[in-house]
This record gives structure tokens, sequence and C-alpha cells, in this order.
């Protein structure tokens, strides 16, 4: 089986070679618009829109069975979406709002399998309680010249410097990195044996 990565992300890709898979990454350059109303659906709805993009382009030149992966990342506080910062400001108005308190990484993960004459599809997510230390203005900022929050949703990664703020969390850490890397494993396993 051959496998597809339709997302651009170092750290997807990062989880899945640490998983022993072996990829191909096309990022998908589909528009994303944003439908359904939880946050679960959409992450969903995202990752299905990504992995159909990179399934329909792949199809025609494949010769082999094969299975797109499209996933997607939201950070959710009181069922607001926060997303990518678009400056600074934005990035601790985020952070600031998080600090001393707990929110959900939703991650939603479409995998899309053309096996011989017939295409399996199968959607799921995965939400992570993430809680963070009370963090000062002054170490907010101190992180926010790092440039580490400017591409990541929510404004922060768990697996770099903000790190030292996380107090607890609840349920799969690479969710919260960006792929719920065992759950994956798991439903790929399953959609094997069809």
């Amino acid at each position: 089986m051959k496998y597809i990565l339709a997302s651009a992300s170092p750290r997807r890709k990062e989880l899945l070679a640490q998983a022993g898979f072996t990829f191909d990454v096309c990022p998908s350059g589909a528009e994303e618009r944003i439908e359904g109303e939880s946050p679960a659906k959409i992450v969903e709805g995202l990752a299905a829109l990504k992995a159909r993009d990179i399934f329909d382009k792949s199809l025609g030149s494949m010769t082999e069975d094969f299975t797109v992966i499209g996933a997607d990342t939201v950070v959710a506080y009181q069922g607001e979406i926060l997303g990518k910062p678009t400056d600074q400001e934005e990035a601790l108005a985020m952070l600031s709002m998080l600090a001393d308190r707990t929110h959900q990484v939703y991650t939603g993960v479409c995998l899309i399998q053309m096996k011989g004459e017939k295409k399996y599809t199968r959607t799921f997510h995965v939400c992570t309680q993430v809680t963070f230390y009370p963090v000062s203005r002054e170490e907010l900022l101190s992180y926010i010249r790092t440039g580490d929050p400017m591409d990541k949703a929510g404004s922060y990664g768990i697996q770099g410097p903000f790190a030292v703020h996380i107090k607890e969390i609840q349920g799969d850490y690479n969710n919260v990195v960006g792929l719920p890397i065992a759950k994956l494993y798991h439903e790929l396993r399953e959609m094997e044996e069809i």
C-alpha cells in the first residue's frame, strides 16, 4: 500500500516517519472552507477536503493501491476556534486568554483508500485537553519574539519552547502536535482488513 500525506506540516511528516510509515508528501492546495458548527465537525470537514483534493489528483496516475491521509488541527476555547495568529498582537491575545486555563485541541483525519477498483473512506477526530500554567505577559512576549507561535493553531507548539508552560494534558500528546498517530495506525489497520 502506498501512502500519501496531503499536508506540508513538518510535524505530521515527523510523526508518520517515527511510526515507521513510508509515504509521499503532496500538500493540498484546496481552499479551506469552514463547514460545521462544532470544532470536531470543522476539523473533520477540513481533513476530508484536503484528502479528497489529493485523492482526485492522484487517481489517474496511480498504478498501485494507495491511501491519502488528510489532517487538520484546531485549538478551541469555550467553543471558539483559535487558528494561526495573523500577527504578534493576535498571538499575545490568544496566549493570554489560554494562560492558567484548559482548552481543547482537535485533529480531524480523513483516510481515502483505493484498493483494487474499490474506494474506502474513513473520517474521525481526536480531542485532547490541554491546561496551561499561569504565564506572565513578559514570558508570553519573550516566546512570541522567537517566532515559534506564528504558524501554529492557538499560537503555540507543545513540542517547542512553550512546553515549559504546559501544566497537564488529558488525551493523546501527538494529537496536540498535529496527528493522532496511534488512532491513525489502528484505523489504517482496520482498513487493510476490508
